[in-house]
């Protein structure tokens, strides 16, 4: 465990910064975004109310309100998002792949380490999902400061006012990013997990076999998702819907699990077998 530990406090010191540049994409550009988006809708308010002369009340029903799922709409709030999802899809691969990279390959120190291979797989995987985590736990404290921010800015009677979980289910990005409930976050992100353990696990084989790895990779990922996703595959269009939603889940809850263990099991393989210092 202490070994582990160490492995991926040194995982996350190398990740750091990349964290750190992604927080403030985030923070930046949704906070410009807000005050954008709440201030074009204040000069739509001054045209039409203080200039044409139109009404609050006709200017309501024509316009109607300002609400933070316009702002979050915006590309100013959904190209962060985007951006750490694609940061986050690039680092799976380079979280292994720098490792290799020079002459003195910092991979093979690590494989000497005095310590389970295992343990190098279990502690990227970890600071991966300690990089998600993070990012959407610094979403959830973003999204009230930036209400505020347009609560500051826009008129009580301007302005539809939303709370956090009403935002989170108007809005499929930040459903997927968050769940609008306890079940579905641990859905999410037992998903994500196996995801990114398939993704491992075909790292691996191109590591230990190289081009015929490559080959090997896509037809492992290929065969582990068509595994996790039988029962669905069955009940759509084998069994005419035979399951009820909650057998359905129970089944790709199990299917995953023997997936996620298929491919711990087949890594750890790889780092003691195949690939040697």
């Amino acid at each position: 465990m202490k070994n582990y530990l160490k492995l991926v406090n040194f995982e996350f010191n190398r990740i750091a910064k990349l964290f750190a540049v992604l927080l403030g994409i985030t923070f930046v550009m949704q906070m410009i975004g807000v005050i954008v988006k709440s201030r074009q809708y204040l000069n739509i308010v001054n045209e039409n109310i203080f200039e044409a002369m139109m009404s609050k009340t006709q200017f309501l029903e024509q316009v109607g309100q300002l609400s933070f799922i316009d702002i979050a709409r915006s590309i100013w709030f959904t190209a962060p998002i985007a951006i750490c999802a694609a940061g986050i899809g690039f680092y799976i691969f380079l979280i292994w792949y720098r490792d290799w990279i020079g002459k003195n390959t910092f991979a093979y120190r690590l494989l000497m380490l005095p310590t389970s291979r295992l343990n190098i797989f279990y502690a990227k995987i970890t600071t991966i999902l300690m990089m998600i985590i993070g990012l959407v736990a610094f979403q959830l404290i973003l999204i009230p400061i930036e209400m505020s921010i347009m609560k500051a800015m826009v008129p009580d009677e301007f302005r539809n006012d939303l709370n956090v979980k009403e935002l989170v289910v108007s809005l499929p990005q930040l459903n997927l990013m968050i769940g609008s409930s306890i079940g579905e976050f641990f859905l999410y992100y037992g998903s994500g997990f196996l995801v990114v353990s398939i993704l491992f696990t075909s790292i691996i084989l191109e590591r230990s076999f190289g081009w015929k790895g490559i080959v090997a990779g896509v037809s492992y990922s290929a065969l582990a998702i068509a595994v996790w996703l039988l029962p669905l595959f069955l009940h759509e269009f084998v069994l005419n819907g035979f399951f009820y939603p909650m057998e359905l889940l129970i089944l790709e809850i199990i299917m995953g699990l023997i997936v996620l263990t298929a491919s711990i099991w087949f890594s750890r393989f790889l780092l003691m077998k195949k690939i040697t210092v």
